[in-house]
C-alpha cells in the first residue's frame, strides 16, 4: 500500500499564475485569463419536509481570483494585483488548506483539471449513476426520494402528495470525495453544502458554501492500493460477526406470530443467522402504513415475553436484532425523561423542538451534547437493547436533522447537518463498545457522511421502491455498494424485496426471487416485508418463492468461507465485497462504466438480473481472464459482452478459472 510520504505535490510558478500537481498529475491550472478559483457570497434558500429538502441560492457575489502571488507553498489570490487577498491556499503534505481573508465570503468555486476521457466515481453512496462524468451532484444527506425520476409517475405522485419524489442525485450518504480513473482521489473537508460538477470537459468545478477546511489529494499506481489509501483516512469496519454466515437475516414485523413465521421458514429450508423485528418497540397506524413506536424499549404488549423468546433463539444459534433511531416520540415514556434532562435540540425560543415525521412529532436527542449522546449510548442502546438481549439493529433517520434547530455546540445546524450521521454512527459504535461487542453486534444505516467508515460496520442500501424501475428498483443498490465501497465502506446490503409500496406499487414474486438472488452474493442477506406488509408478497407466503428464498440462503452459507476472507481482506487492507470490475482489471476501460454487475471479491463476477420478465441478460467479462459459469461449468474467454441464459435461479455468476476457491465455487453446480 501507498503511503502518503509516497505522494509527491508540486507547485509550480508560471508566469501569470500556478500550476499545482500531484505525482505529475495536473490539479490545479491557474491563470489570469483562466483562473481555476473564485470566491463569493450567497444566501441560501433551504426548506425540509419530512427529510426531504428545497435548495437553492442567490449568489449575490461570483469573482474571478484572477491573480495570484505565490510565495513558497502559499497562494494569496486576490481580483487584481495590487489589491489585498480575499483567499490564502497553503500547500501542505497532500493537502491544499483555505483561509479566507475576507470574512464575507461564504461561497467557494474551484476548477479541477479533467481528462475528456476521464471517469469520475465515488461521491458517498449513489443510486443512479456509478460514473459521475456527465452530470451534477449536490453533496447534502436527505431522504433518497421515491422513485427518483422525475419523468416517472410514482415520483411525480409523490412530489404531488408529499414533495417525496427526488431526483437521481438525492441520497442518504452523500461524501464530498471523489475517485478519478487517473489513479487519483480528492476529498473536500467540509460539512457545508457542495456540489461536485462533473459536466464540463476539460475541468471538473467544485462547490462549497462556505470556505472549506482543506482539500486533500490521494494517489496510487493502482485502484486498489488507492482504495486501500482511502480506507485508511476515513476508518475500518470490524470483521463480520460470526454468526452472520449461517444463513439470512428474516425480517418480521409481525409481533408474536413473527416466531411461528421464522419457524415455517426454517422448516422449508430457509438457513437463519437472525431475526429481526423492528416492530419490537410497538406499532402505530399511520397513512403510510405501519409505523414503528418510537420509545426504544421492548414492546411487551406486541412481544409478549421477549427476552425469553430471544434467549431461547440464542440457545438455538438464531440472533435477535432490532430498531432505532435518534429522536422520540413525545407520547413516549423516554421523552420525558430526554426533556427533562435537557437532552434535545431546542427552537428559536429555547424550548424543544419537535419534528412532525408524518402524523406523529419526536423531539430530536442533541449528540452534540456530550451527556445527551452518552445517555443515549447508555441507557438506550446500552441497557435496553444490548443489555436485554439484542444482537444488532437498523440505526435509521441519521439524515433528519432540522437546519433550524439551536444545538449545544453552537455551531450552525446547516453545518451539522451533514455530520449528523456520523455523530449517530459514532453514539451507535461507542454503545457496541462499551460491552466488548465491536464485531460481534451488528448494526446497519443508510445515512452517511464523511468518518461514518469508521463507526458503522454496515451500510445498507435504503428505502428502495418494490420494482425493477432504472432509479429506485433492485439495480440501485449495486451502485450503491460500488460508489460507497470505493470509499472504504467494505459492507453493503439491501432490502431484500424493496421497501417502498405506494399509489398501487406492489412486490411481484419475480421480483422478491431476482433481489434473493443477488442478495446471495453479498455481505449479508437479510429480508424486508416493507412499508406495507399486507399488500406486498412475503417470502413465506407462497411455495415457489419460499423454496427460491431458502435454495439463496444455501448458496449464501456454501460461500460462507470466501465472504470470510472478504472480510479478513476488509480488515487488513479495507477493500470493499462488492467491487466494480474495473478495481482488479484497470487495463480494460470497457470496465470503467458499468454499472449493473460487480465482483465479488477477486474471483467472482455477479450480473444480477434487474429487470422484469428477463430470461437472459447481456454480461461483459473483463479480459485477460478466462471465466467459468458457475451454473454450467462453462468456460469463456474475456473481453467479449456474452447474452447469458438467467431463469430463475441461475442469476448470471462466473468464477476466475484457476482461482483459489475453484472448487468451493464449482460446488455451487450441486445446490
Amino acid at each position: 500500500m501507498q503511503d502518503s510520504k509516497d505522494i509527491t505535490m508540486k507547485l509550480e510558478k508560471t508566469e501569470t499564475g500556478f500550476t499545482l500537481s500531484i505525482n505529475g498529475r495536473t490539479i490545479l491550472d491557474h491563470s489570469t485569463s483562466a483562473p481555476c478559483i473564485f470566491a463569493g457570497i450567497g444566501e441560501e434558500r433551504m426548506d425540509m419536509y419530512r427529510g426531504n429538502f428545497e435548495i437553492e441560492d442567490y449568489v449575490i457575489e461570483r469573482s474571478r481570483l484572477a491573480h495570484a502571488s505565490v510565495d513558497g507553498n502559499r497562494i494569496a489570490l486576490s481580483e487584481k494585483p495590487g489589491q489585498k487577498p480575499r483567499l490564502v491556499l497553503t500547500v501542505t503534505g497532500r493537502s491544499i488548506e483555505f483561509e479566507a481573508m475576507d470574512p464575507l465570503l461564504n461561497r467557494l468555486w474551484i476548477r479541477i483539471a479533467a481528462d475528456t476521457d476521464e471517469h469520475v466515481w465515488g461521491g458517498g453512496e449513489q443510486m443512479s449513476y456509478f460514473d459521475m462524468r456527465g452530470r451534477r451532484f449536490p453533496m447534502w444527506t436527505s431522504e433518497p426520494g421515491v422513485g427518483r425520476d422525475r419523468t416517472s409517475e410514482i415520483t411525480f405522485k409523490s412530489n404531488v402528495k408529499d414533495r417525496a419524489g427526488g431526483d437521481y442525485f438525492n441520497t442518504n450518504y452523500p461524501q464530498p470525495t471523489y475517485v478519478s480513473s487517473a489513479l487519483y482521489a480528492l476529498h473536500v473537508e467540509t460539512s457545508a453544502y457542495s456540489v461536485f460538477d462533473f459536466r464540463r470537459k476539460t475541468f471538473h468545478e467544485i462547490e462549497v458554501w462556505a470556505i472549506p477546511e482543506r482539500i486533500e489529494l490521494f494517489a496510487a499506481p493502482t485502484f486498489v492500493e488507492l482504495v486501500e489509501v482511502l480506507s485508511d483516512r476515513f476508518g475500518r469496519q470490524p470483521p463480520l460477526p460470526d454468526w452472520v454466515y449461517n444463513g439470512a437475516i428474516i425480517g418480521l414485523k409481525d409481533g408474536e406470530n413473527s416466531f411461528l413465521r421464522l419457524q415455517k421458514m426454517r422448516d422449508a429450508g430457509v438457513a437463519v443467522s437472525a431475526l429481526w423485528c423492528e416492530d419490537w418497540v410497538g406499532l402505530r397506524q399511520t397513512s403510510f402504513g405501519a409505523r414503528l413506536f418510537w420509545d426504544w424499549q421492548a414492546s411487551e404488549d406486541r412481544y409478549p415475553g421477549l427476552r425469553q423468546r430471544i434467549a431461547e433463539l440464542n440457545d438455538d444459534g438464531i440472533r435477535f436484532l432490532g430498531y432505532v433511531n435518534p429522536y422520540l416520540c413525545v407520547d413516549g415514556p423516554l421523552f420525558e425523561i430526554a426533556e427533562a434532562a435537557g437532552y434535545f435540540a431546542t427552537d428559536a425560543a429555547g424550548k424543544t423542538a419537535l419534528v412532525d415525521f408524518g402524523e406523529f412529532d419526536c423531539g430530536v436527542v442533541d449528540f452534540t451534547n456530550v451527556a445527551a449522546a452518552e445517555w443515549f449510548a447508555e441507557d438506550i442502546i446500552g441497557k435496553k437493547m444490548l443489555d436485554y438481549g439484542l444482537s444488532g439493529w437498523m440505526a435509521d433517520f441519521g439524515e433528519y436533522l432540522p437546519i433550524d434547530v439551536h444545538l449545544s455546540n453552537g455551531i450552525d445546524a446547516k453545518l451539522m447537518h451533514n455530520q449528523w450521521p456520523t455523530l449517530w454512527a459514532e453514539v451507535n459504535a461507542k454503545a457496541v463498545a462499551s460491552r466488548g461487542q465491536t464485531g460481534e453486534a451488528l448494526f446497519f444505516m443508510r445515512a452517511g457522511f464523511t468518518g461514518v467508515q469508521e463507526h458503522c460496520p454496515l451500510l445498507w442500501g435504503g428505502d428502495q421502491s418494490v420494482d425493477f424501475s432504472r432509479h429506485d428498483g433492485l439495480v440501485t443498490v449495486i451502485c450503491a455498494a460500488l460508489s460507497s465501497g470505493l470509499l472504504g465502506n467494505a459492507y453493503h446490503h439491501s432490502d431484500i424485496g424493496g421497501y417502498t409500496s405506494l399509489f398501487g406499487n406492489v412486490r411481484t414474486p419475480e421480483l422478491l426471487m431476482r433481489w434473493a438472488e443477488m442478495a446471495a452474493f453479498t455481505p449479508v442477506m437479510r429480508s424486508h416485508e416493507g412499508n406495507r406488509p399486507r399488500e406486498n408478497v412475503q417470502i413465506d407466503q407462497e411455495p415457489q418463492v419460499l423454496s427460491h428464498f431458502a435454495r439463496m440462503t444455501r448458496i449464501y452459507t456454501h460461500l460462507a468461507p470466501y465472504l470470510k476472507s472478504l472480510s479478513e481482506d476488509a480488515v487488513a487492507r479495507g477493500l470493499p465485497v462488492q467491487r466494480p470490475l474495473f478495481l482488479h482489471h484497470q487495463d480494460d476501460r470497457e470496465t470503467y462504466a458499468i454499472q449493473d454487475s460487480y465482483l465479488y471479491g477477486a474471483d467472482m463476477l455477479v450480473a444480477p438480473v434487474w429487470e422484469a420478465a428477463q430470461a437472459d441478460r447481456v454480461v461483459y467479462l473483463p479480459r485477460g481472464e478466462f471465466w467459468v459459469h458457475a451454473w454450467t461449468g462453462e468456460t469463456f474467454a474475456g473481453g467479449e459482452k456474452l447474452r447469458i441464459a438467467a431463469p430463475l435461479g441461475q442469476p448470471p455468476v462466473f468464477y476466475r478459472a484457476g482461482c483459489a476457491n475453484e472448487a468451493l465455487f464449482a460446488g455451487l453446480r450441486g445446490l
